[in-house]
């Protein structure tokens, strides 16, 4: 347990990050800040009115400033607008782009040393802003994608296959978008290799629903986008930073020459402890899969260079 944790966002994703938060009893404090006045504030209440019954100490508070969240030892930000129908992530990119550069200079100001996990969409570029706004280093920025994008792969698996997720060990790099790279060669159930279990066209179609596995969820909902599995996501980060687990996860990360690339945020299994980032791991990939990353770091590099900061 630290002393606090920050939620930035009240929606849907931030509300129920900070709820888990809680329940996990991650920190004493968990402050969840919002512009939109009263909503983090009611929310929070109405959160922490069911700590008697979940049986958690962790204080949930809601505010529409920062002074709140002074001293903050990890701040997880879900700020932005969500994804509608028939709008791309990129399509998010200025408008999320301004609110994750104010948010992000905020929490520079009042949490000097707090570790960013990053949440808002479209992801890997949005923590692109929020290490230029913060100055923080590389090891204080790491982007919730993969771990999300990893568990809707193993989730889809273990359906076809009718058999417990808990089992399927599997990795999904690259951005956090359509060119996204679940790695084939290192899926498995129980260690037995995927391609013993299903047959290829059934595979290529799990990884293709994989990769437009928001798109479908936002289909469904028509005015919203996921928030549940993305929430899950980004405590499983703060819990593995929080308790100094020292897990693999797959993570948005500052590539400096791993995989061959540099300068930019893409998903690759990162080794997460108290310090944050504390390393990434380079796994050998196939030839296709090569190609995959580096057509997915092409398209991250895009939205990049269009960012003004």
């Amino acid at each position: 347990m630290v002393n606090k944790i920050t939620v930035v966002g009240a929606g849907n994703v931030g509300a129920t990050a900070a709820q888990r938060v809680a329940e996990k009893e991650l920190a004493r404090t968990v402050v969840m800040v919002d512009v939109a006045e009263g909503i983090p504030q009611g929310k929070a209440l109405d959160q922490w009115q069911s700590a008697p019954i979940e049986g958690y100490d962790s204080r949930i508070i809601g505010t529409n400033g920062y002074e709140e969240t002074k001293d903050s030892d990890v701040v997880i930000i879900t700020a932005g607008i969500a994804r509608k129908p028939g709008m791309s992530r990129d399509d998010l990119l200025n408008t999320n782009a301004g609110i994750v550069k104010s948010v992000s200079e905020q929490i520079a100001k009042t949490s000097p040393k707090a570790i960013l996990i990053v949440v808002s969409n479209p992801l890997d570029v949005m923590c692109y802003v929020a290490m230029k706004a913060s100055g923080f280093p590389r090891e204080r920025v790491i982007g919730m994608a993969g771990v999300l994008d990893t568990a809707r792969y193993r989730a889809f698996l273990a359906e076809a296959l009718d058999m417990s997720v808990r089992d399927i060990q599997a990795m999904v790099l690259g951005g956090h978008g359509d060119t996204m790279v679940p790695l084939i060669s290192y899926t498995s159930v129980s260690g037995i290799p995927i391609t013993q279990l299903m047959e290829k066209a059934k595979l290529d179609a799990i990884v293709d629903r994989t990769r437009n596995g928001g798109a479908e969820i936002v289909k469904h909902l028509k005015t919203g986008s996921a928030y549940y599995a993305p929430s899950a996501g980004a405590v499983q980060m703060a819990e593995a930073i929080v308790m100094n687990q020292r897990r693999i996860l797959p993570c948005a990360a500052w590539l400096q020459g791993e995989y061959g690339m540099k300068d930019l945020f893409l998903g690759v299994p990162c080794l997460l402890g108290r310090k944050g980032l504390e390393k990434v791991i380079e796994v050998t990939l196939t030839p296709d899969e090569k190609a995959a990353l580096a057509k997915s770091a092409d398209a991250v590099r895009e939205p990049m260079a269009a960012i003004k900061l």
